[in-house]
C-alpha cells in the first residue's frame, strides 16, 4: 500500500444483506466479506451480543458510500 494512501470506512450501496457495514469493513480491510460476516456472527454469539452492539453503532455512525 502507497504511504499517502488513506483507507475510509463508508458503508456499501451495493454489496449490503442489511446496511452495508460488513462490506463497507470487508473493502476497507481487503477482506472476503462472507468472512467478516461470519467473524460478525461469532463476535455476536461469543460476545454476548457485542456483535450487534457494534453493528448497530458502525451502521448510526459511517456514512454511506457515496461513489457509485
Amino acid at each position: 500500500m502507497n504511504e499517502n494512501t488513506v483507507r475510509v470506512f463508508r458503508r456499501s450501496r451495493n454489496d449490503r444483506m442489511v446496511a452495508g457495514v460488513c462490506a463497507g469493513a470487508a473493502k476497507m480491510f481487503g477482506m472476503d466479506v462472507g468472512l467478516v460476516r461470519i467473524l460478525l456472527v461469532a463476535a455476536t454469539l461469543f460476545g454476548f451480543g457485542s456483535g450487534a452492539l457494534i453493528y448497530l453503532v458502525c451502521w448510526l455512525i459511517v456514512p454511506e458510500d457515496d461513489s457509485a
